[in-house]
């Protein structure tokens, strides 16, 4: 028990100093954008800030179940094995422990709003959505699967860029993926990417930019290198939007920004559109 002022009535009050031990953690968030502060249950089922519509930052599983109808997860038993830089068994098994996935995308077949689509949701809790070598993989089967049934690819991506544990082999997979993506573009079939928070490094560099539409959340951060890097090049001071979606829409980098809660109905009246064309 400690004692504190009430400077208003002079009077000497006690205060439980266990209080703070018995309010659960997370029970108040900042918005990471602007800074708001709000009891958690005001972000609702999309978990959106109530003061400027940014996106806080979902597993893939949560998404999936935000976003569809129905999903039939592919590829679930691939994942990294014998990883040899040290520590690395250690952070994979962490993130597998706390995302419930091999990898960090989550691919599958899936239906969204009675639109059937390959489905990718890249997870920022596993390793920060790093892109490794099995990621690639994953995301190369599910365009090549698509491709071969004529299949529309819908990709959330999510990254901090390439996974430094694997070196070259995670460089690799821009390359690979790009070629994937390039097989199934080249079959007249729909590509649509949504960018959500962050998304970085390789990532961006390769087939987060590749899609024939491309979507974004509010506010979400969209670079390659990080903005600290940059100033310490360059010595000046980046705008306060830099890097954000809504900076990429007005230089025509993004088609759209929409928010969370309007994506499920957005991307199915693109993909009907887009399967009325081919018909």
């Amino acid at each position: 028990m400690d004692l504190y002022e009430n400077k208003s009535s002079k009077e000497k009050i006690k205060r439980d100093a266990s209080v703070n031990d018995r309010i659960p953690d997370g029970l108040f968030l900042a918005c990471p954008y602007c800074g708001a502060q709000m009891y958690n249950k005001q972000l609702g089922e999309f978990r959106v800030c109530a003061n400027c519509g940014y996106g806080f930052r979902l597993q893939a599983r949560e998404r999936v179940s935000l976003l569809t109808d129905s999903f039939e997860e592919m590829d679930a038993d691939i994942q990294m094995t014998n990883p040899e830089f040290p520590g690395y068994a250690e952070k994979l098994a962490r993130a597998q422990s706390q995302t419930e996935l091999g990898e960090s995308v989550l691919t599958g077949l899936a239906t969204i709003q009675q639109q059937k689509v390959a489905l990718g949701v890249m997870d920022s809790y596993f390793m920060m959505g790093s892109l490794g070598s099995m990621t690639g993989e994953k995301i190369t089967r599910l365009f090549e699967y698509a491709t071969s049934h004529r299949l529309p690819v819908v990709l959330f991506t999510a990254s901090g860029g390439a996974r430094m544990q694997e070196g070259i082999q995670s460089l690799m997979q821009m390359a690979k993926v790009s070629a994937a993506v390039a097989q199934h573009q080249e079959a007249g079939l729909l590509y649509l990417v949504v960018l959500t928070d962050p998304t970085t490094g390789g990532v961006t560099a390769s087939f987060a930019m590749q899609g024939d539409i491309t979507l974004a959340e509010p506010h979400a951060l969209v670079g390659f290198a990080g903005a600290r890097v940059i100033e310490s090049t360059i010595h000046e001071k980046l705008p306060k939007d830099f890097q954000r979606v809504e900076t990429l829409l007005e230089n025509g980098f993004v088609d759209q920004i929409v928010p969370r809660e309007s994506l499920a109905p957005m991307i199915a009246k693109i993909v009907k559109l887009h399967t009325s064309l081919e018909e």
